[in-house]
């Protein structure tokens, strides 16, 4: 340690530290503008000069390392001079137009010429000026080149944190400008982390302009809806009405950072597409009724389908306190452990439960990207959980963490990865099951009850690595994370896939790498979902329904007994459907009609329910297809806590009233469970949180007022292991047709953001990514319009051809209602094959490789 005297007040720092966050530490303010806490210091804008003992110049902290004895000023005459004119010589070519800025209020310059500028400026010449009129840089950012006061900390942000590499400067000295290709961020991600961090006017958020003033907004601080990395938000509202998004550097674990979800898509909650109030089914048309008439209705026909079996699906988008109710009304008052929380893919919870216990990791994500090597499998990061991609680039840049990729699909995180093994999808268990082969050989190990001996080595998809590769850099690494993306769920080989992660996470834990793992969940609390028991198999806390010693604690303190068989997961709950032993299906803030893979099987078999009970906040498509609709709260309009990828439960706030003829989703619950003449106790969001942390053995000991601004991590509860599991699974063969994959794509999440009118004037329209060599070989270009058709159904949607996507691959978003894509896909049936032609054109193929064009 070094001790450092600053202003007359001695501290010891590490290392390594810089002046200015030693003055930090002691709580003095020196001014900075091109200065950010997570990207090397430039030292361009001298705001931050200090004099330092012995030293003949004035000497820039942000960017000079504290040594063993330093003395340091910060306030001297001389120091307070430099500073107002450095002031002094930006706001010389700075137009004075703060009264219709809309940075007005909290700019950065503002407030530095308060404190630190003249009082007067010495500056007569005519002010520089680049522009006579804003400039639209893309639809959501807008640029007043003149305010720029050259910090440069968009470039560096859009560069180094997010990787896109949009902005960047021309010209040079006091001519300096800052801007897109062309004038234009057609590229970019449409993030808006520059405009969060410029400090000026300069770059502006188109949606949020004129619009309001910070001091007439109330700002809420919660958690973001659209994926399971669980970013911090500050929402601003003026008059109950949804205003903008920022966020805050010290708080949460995105440092500031948002995707284009977090920043531009949450004015999906004033959505047209509302549920106004409650409907019933009449001469096979949705009439709205009153809450006291819905409620008698659906008494009688509870009543009637009360001898058949029940089953209910909610959304991972739903609180923690929602979700616990739910699983309780299901199993106390229908008296079913037929749960689930997924309409994509089934979670095979033999596997995922001893794999949970075992190894996740509820630790913050800075901590285990922090370990030597972070392996991503499975997904495209880039697109499923933005933030983390920024989290990870900064880990490999700054950090020299190790990045090794296995995926199908590739991601920009690519660029930045010292390993990446392309292989077909399905294909993961088989590459994983290599990579343990790999290890255990290397390190001459032989590990009872495996049988890893002989096992055939994937071939490596085309400008990619091999397992092998994968094998020696994690054998070289001297801890280990693997992140793994839930698409691998989407595959029937998820269980195989799963025991070869176990076996790969078993491996690195005898031969001491100390491995942690988390799930990159696309869903806001898939992992509060899990934890809360919203699963045919397990009970809140992640325990087997069989287990009886955790189901008697639940009986006892809920009053009611639970039903001792594992229930149905959605497969099997629509079987019960088409073979008419289902009752009552009861479903919550998710769409399986859009989600399900295999549209045909999914309608048919909610249209085969006796009774079909939608309670959610917009009119989906499945809601369409009920029996009776109930109107929901949607986010923002009720309170509760969501659990992120990390394991740490945070403050989800409410900032708007429910609209229309709305209710809390715990009110509902309370409602449904009343027309069985039952209540649920407790059932106030505060009261369930305290029951969860009570009963739920990770949240034991949180309070609600304990959760902070930053949340409180769950705690990892070990499970028995399931041990070594046998037998890798066989290599997949390389198919001769084009198969399908799907998953997320950037600027939509799941079918909630499609609702944000400012996400659609951003977002890509839909299209069919697909490979440079797979194009050519179809005589197909970039923009073309194609026809995907499968053996179920056929769409249509643009071209997009991706030099880095692997030969063989056809990638269609899910995210797009319109394109109906699970027509094409049937249950069971993942990758799918298909073919593709350019739309008004038909394709003739008599043999792999050789194909005929006609009209």
């Amino acid at each position: 340690m070094l001790k450092v005297t600053i202003d007359e007040q001695t501290l010891e720092v590490e290392a390594g530290s810089t002046v200015l966050q030693a003055a930090q530490r002691l709580g003095i303010d020196v001014p900075t503008f091109c200065y950010l806490k997570r990207l090397p210091p430039l030292a361009s804008c001298r705001m931050c000069l200090v004099e330092i003992e012995g030293v003949r110049r004035l000497q820039p902290s942000c960017a000079t390392a504290a040594t063993d004895g330093m003395v340091v000023r910060t306030n001297t005459p001389l120091i307070e001079e430099t500073r107002s004119s450095m002031l002094d010589m930006l706001l010389a070519n700075h137009p004075l137009d703060c009264p219709i800025c809309d940075k007005g209020g909290e700019c950065e310059l503002q407030d530095m010429v308060m404190a630190y500028g003249p009082r007067e400026s010495q500056f007569r010449d005519d002010k520089r000026v680049f522009h006579s009129e804003d400039i639209r840089l893309s639809p959501v950012i807008i640029m007043n080149v003149n305010r720029c006061i050259q910090c440069q900390r968009c470039v560096r942000m859009c560069e180094e944190v997010v990787g896109a590499v949009a902005l960047g400067t021309v010209e040079k000295g006091m001519d300096t400008a800052v801007t897109g290709f062309e004038g234009s961020l057609a590229s970019c991600d449409q993030c808006g982390n520059c405009v969060e961090v410029c400090p000026v006017g300069a770059l502006m958020s188109f949606p949020y302009r004129y619009k309001a003033r910070p001091w007439d907004l109330v700002e809420t601080d919660t958690v973001c809806p659209h994926c399971g990395t669980g970013c911090q938000l500050t929402v601003g509202t003026r008059k109950g009405e949804f205003m903008r998004v920022r966020s805050k550097w010290d708080e949460g674990v995105n440092h500031e950072t948002l995707c284009v979800r977090g920043r531009f898509g949450l004015d999906f909650v004033a959505s047209r597409d509302r549920i106004r109030q409650p409907m019933i089914r009449q001469d096979g048309a949705l009439v709205p009724v009153s809450w006291d008439e819905a409620g008698d209705y659906l008494r009688r026909r509870l009543l009637a389908v009360e001898s058949k079996d029940a089953g209910g699906l909610a959304s991972p988008r739903l609180p923690n306190e929602v979700l616990y109710q739910f699983q309780k009304l299901m199993r106390t008052v229908f008296r079913t452990n037929n749960i689930d929380c997924s309409s994509r893919w089934a979670a095979p919870f033999d596997t995922l439960g001893p794999l949970l216990g075992t190894f996740y990791s509820r630790t913050p994500l800075d901590d285990v990207i922090g370990n030597d090597c972070v392996l991503v499998v499975g997904g495209n990061i880039t697109e499923g959980n933005p933030v983390t991609e920024y989290l990870l680039r900064d880990g490999a840049r700054r950090r020299q963490t190790g990045l090794l990729m296995l995926s199908a699909r590739p991601s920009r995180l690519d660029a930045d990865a010292r390993v990446v093994v392309r292989v077909p999808p399905g294909g993961e268990a088989a590459s994983l099951a290599a990579v343990v082969a790999g290890l255990v050989a290397a390190a001459g190990q032989a590990l009872p009850g495996a049988a890893f001996a002989d096992i055939d080595r994937p071939a490596a998809g085309a400008g990619s690595d091999g397992p092998d590769r994968l094998a020696a850099a994690l054998k070289e690494g001297r801890s280990v994370t693997v992140l793994v993306s839930v698409d691998l769920l989407r595959s029937p080989e998820a269980r195989a896939t799963l025991q070869q992660l176990n076996n790969l996470l078993h491996v690195l834990r005898l031969l001491g790498k100390g491995p942690a793992m988390q799930f990159l969940f696309d869903r806001a609390n898939q992992m509060g979902a899990w934890d809360m028991g919203v699963l045919p198999a397990a009970l809140p806390g992640l325990r087997a329904v069989a287990d009886d010693a955790a189901r008697t604690t639940l009986a006892r303190n809920w009053g009611a007994e639970i039903p001792s068989e594992p229930g149905a997961d959605l497969d099997a709950m629509l079987d019960l459907c088409v073979g008419g032993r289902m009752g009552a299906l009861y479903i919550v803030g998710t769409d399986p009609l859009v989600a399900y893979p295999d549209r045909n099987f999914v309608t048919r078999a909610l249209g085969a329910a006796d009774l079909l009970i939608v309670q959610d906040a917009f009119l989906t498509d499945t809601a369409g297809m009920a029996e009776v609709v109930l109107p929901a709260a949607g986010y923002g309009e009720e309170s509760g806590t969501f659990t992120n990828n990390e394991g740490r439960i945070q403050n989800v706030r409410k900032f708007r009233e429910p609209v229309f003829e709305a209710r809390g989703n715990l009110a509902i619950v309370d409602f449904v469970a009343a027309l069985r003449n039952q209540a649920l106790r407790p059932s106030t969001q505060v009261e369930i949180f305290d029951e969860i942390a009570r009963l739920v053995p990770a949240y034991q000991g949180l309070t609600q007022d304990g959760l902070g601004a930053d949340g409180a991590f769950t705690k990892a509860v070990p499970t028995l292991s399931a041990g070594m599991l046998p037998a890798p699974p066989p290599v997949p063969t390389a198919a001769d047709r084009l198969m399908l994959i799907t998953g997320d794509c950037l600027f939509h999440n799941g079918y909630l953001s499609e609702r944000s009118d400012i996400l659609n004037t951003v977002a890509n329209d839909p299209y069919v990514a697909m490979s440079a060599q797979d194009t050519a070989a179809l005589g197909l270009s970039d923009g073309d319009q194609v026809i995907v058709r499968s053996g179920q159904g056929e769409l249509t949607a643009q071209l997009k051809v991706d030099r880095r996507f692997p030969k063989g691959l056809v990638f269609v978003p899910e995210n797009y209602r319109a394109l109906r894509l699970n027509s094409l896909l049937r249950r069971g049936e993942y990758p799918c094959a298909v073919e593709v032609q350019k739309a008004h054109a038909t394709l003739e193929v008599d043999r792999p490789g050789r194909i005929w064009r006609g009209v």
